[in-house]
């Protein structure tokens, strides 16, 4: 039979065991909580990343990663579309906290780590037509390799300009548009036109990503010659004068 000392002790048993859970419960929130903030306030407080415009009710939040809005149009377009737009041409070591990041003139290569973690798309525009070109000057190696010109926009994973495609378009230059400036000033009108026809699709993420299915070329920025004339010569001629160059250079 149960006595009112037993009842009484598994009572007070009970209440101590709970006090002790909720204390254990609290710590953990509050050791959660803190963590959030810390994470957050490194994203929002961080002068290197800039609110562009404040929008009432957003649809997304998106981090834009290169080119400040003097540079590029998109950025003003993705906030007509009710966009809230966050800007830095810094290395950022988050995403918590936007719905996408877009990369385009981004000067930095994001860590395999933070790709990975990811929990948003992060979308890179590349003006080349995939897969070639991958990497540096690819206006450059379009015409010195004869490979297609275009642009191409896609998804970032842990290679450079390896992830799967999104919108794509090849390039054609007219005869005026003879020089590696004025190729290079095409190719980017190009990209932020297939950006713009595209850009509702992007902002729902209701777009179809096909990985690259050829081995396609890659250039480092010190692949480009060093006796290069510069982005205002013309680029037959150049092209030509580059090859004889090596082809001297490996015939001694």
């Amino acid at each position: 039979m149960i006595t009112l000392f037993k009842i009484t002790f598994l009572h007070t048993k009970l209440l101590l065991n709970a006090k002790t859970l909720k204390k254990n419960l609290l710590f953990k929130l509050e050791s959660v909580l803190t963590h959030l903030k810390n994470i957050n306030m490194k994203e929002i407080t961080n002068p290197l990343i800039n609110l562009v415009k404040a929008v009432t009710t957003p649809k997304i939040k998106v981090l834009f990663l290169g080119y400040p809005k003097e540079e590029t149009i998109l950025i003003n377009k993705l906030v007509e579309k009710g966009c809230e737009v966050w800007h830095t041409q810094d290395k950022i070591n988050s995403t918590i906290g936007y719905d996408l990041v877009i990369t385009y003139g981004f000067r930095h290569i994001i860590e395999k780590e933070l790709i990975n973690r990811s929990l948003v798309p992060i979308i890179n525009l590349h003006i080349s037509y995939l897969p070639w070109n991958r990497g540096a000057h690819p206006n450059f190696w379009s015409f010195y390799d004869s490979t297609p010109s275009g642009v191409t926009i896609h998804l970032i994973d842990e290679g450079i300009d390896t992830g799967p495609i999104l919108y794509q378009k090849y390039a054609n230059f007219s005869e005026k548009e003879n020089t590696f400036s004025k190729t290079y000033n095409k190719l980017v009108k190009e990209i932020e036109q297939l950006f713009l026809d595209n850009i509702d699709e992007i902002i729902n993420k209701n777009y179809i990503a096909t990985p690259q299915s050829h081995k396609g070329t890659f250039h480092s920025i010190s692949d480009l010659p060093e006796e290069f004339a510069g982005w205002d010569s013309e680029i037959s001629r150049e092209v030509i004068r580059l090859s004889e160059i090596t082809k001297k250079t490996q015939t001694n």
